[in-house]
């Protein structure tokens, strides 16, 4: 095989380095046999294929945006779904009605509207749709976009609050159902295509914010016999419906009681998680292994505390996790919001967070933090198409993952979290080339598959 030359694209807390193109290495023939120091990949082992990366246009997000002057309005959205001149999102997660990240509690009908006759999204349609319009004109033919309800209104709630948790009265699933489909059409109206819904966020969370519980079972049952039926009727078949949107600690338990019940699973596509509890890559297999059938998607991540400028932790535990669900079978992954101001709101019970770019609202400037950076090291060069392939390394000092994009070229990505510079050595195909990670450091190899 002749040399395949490898870009090295670095990002790095010791230096400038940000997205940053290196000098190439060479992979050439392995005339010695080396075996030590080296990261392989077998790009003739196959795993799943990528629907694609983004984050989250909250009612937050959209107004700390229009905020700002329209240069940098614009440009958080190029830097996000721009594949050239940005990290090249694809994805978008809205919420169905309020969340903690609203200016406040809301819904889309009045007080005891069962019927559903004063269904009406002006309030989204006033920040929120003409920022996601903005992305998804940005990205094109892949534009995926979701959403995820925090609670029902208070008048189906067995609590009567938005906040708070409680739960859906029984007799309000069959409007709780339609409430979905409505929201459906009237984001489809606007030109937003909907490709999926979760069923509820957070399901076990009781928050001071917007929350609604529901038990595996009860999940399991609205779906069966309400959710999935209603979608179904209305010609929406093609809608991914995703389960869970929680932790990933019970992420096998909540799959094993919706999927094995006959008639619910068939409306299930697959399962969403977030992070906060812990790693858990693990029960990402074990659920996949399990259920190899259905969807593995990344919901919502955060670093949570407020704004941490300069933070480069934050990045690290972006790419940490990143990587663990790649290997363990996630299909897509989606940030928490794209952008936050800089108190990390609004949001309104002062439940505040970090986001990859912070705007200072005061003085109409942008803040990109060392997350947005670790991020774009997956998606802007991991495309939606992409297949994982097989990779193995020598030392636990590095975390990496493969995939093979639709044009035929592998990227690999390497994370390097120590205080040390650690060397390796890129072995594919009886090719190798030697190089290093400095410390504190991610890097993207790119080269072709023959």
């Amino acid at each position: 095989m002749s040399e395949r030359k490898v870009r090295v694209i670095q990002t790095s807390q010791g230096s400038s380095d940000r997205l940053t193109e290196k000098e190439a290495i060479v992979l050439r023939d392995d005339a010695k046999g080396i075996e030590n120091q080296l990261i392989n990949v077998y790009d003739d082992v196959k795993y799943q294929q990528i629907i694609g990366f983004g984050g989250a246009i909250t009612e937050a997000s959209a107004v700390t945006a229009y905020k700002l002057g329209e240069a940098n309005r614009n440009k958080i959205l190029e830097a996000y779904f721009d594949a050239d001149k940005g990290i090249g999102y694809n994805v978008v997660r809205t919420h169905i009605g309020s969340c903690d990240f609203s200016l406040g509690n809301y819904d889309y009908v009045q007080d005891g509207d069962e019927k559903l006759e004063t269904f009406d999204i002006s309030r989204d349609k006033e920040k929120i749709i003409p920022y996601i319009q903005g992305a998804r004109d940005l990205v094109g033919h892949d534009f995926t976009f979701y959403a995820s309800p925090w609670s029902p209104p208070p008048f189906m709630k067995t609590n009567g609050k938005k906040n708070n948790g409680g739960g859906l009265k029984p007799e309000y699933r069959d409007a709780w159902a339609r409430y979905y489909i409505k929201f459906v059409e009237a984001y489809e109206a606007e030109g937003i295509p909907v490709w999926g819904l979760t069923v509820q966020n957070e399901a076990k969370a009781v928050q001071p914010w917007d929350s609604c519980i529901y038990s595996a079972e009860e999940e399991k049952d609205f779906v069966r016999d309400y959710l999935g039926p209603k979608l179904w009727e209305a010609g929406r078949k093609d809608i991914r419906l995703m389960i869970w949107d929680h932790n990933k600690e019970r992420v096998y338990d909540r799959a094993k009681v919706a999927y094995e019940d006959a008639e619910a699973s068939p409306y299930i596509w697959g399962i969403g998680f977030h992070w906060y509890s812990g790693d858990h890559f693990d029960a990402l297999s074990v659920t996949h292994d399990r259920y190899p059938n259905k969807g593995l998607i990344f919901t919502e991540g955060c670093h949570e505390g407020g704004v941490q400028l300069g933070s480069w932790r934050s990045g690290e535990r972006y790419a940490h996790d990143i990587i663990g669900n790649l290997n363990n079978w996630m299909q897509a992954w989606t940030d928490w919001n794209i952008v936050l101001d800089e108190l990390g709101g609004p949001n309104h019970v002062e439940n505040f967070c970090d986001a990859p770019i912070i705007a200072n609202t005061k003085n109409d400037s942008l803040t990109f933090q060392s997350s947005y950076y670790y991020i774009g090291h997956f998606s802007k060069y991991i495309r939606p198409g992409a297949v994982r392939v097989g990779s193995s390394k020598y030392t636990g000092q590095l975390s990496t993952t493969a995939f093979k994009n639709t044009d035929g070229t592998l990227a690999v990505v390497v994370l390097n979290r120590t205080d040390a510079e650690v060397p390796y050595i890129l072995r594919n195909r009886d090719q190798v080339a030697e190089t290093t990670i400095p410390a504190h450091s991610i890097q993207t190899l790119l080269f072709p598959a023959e």
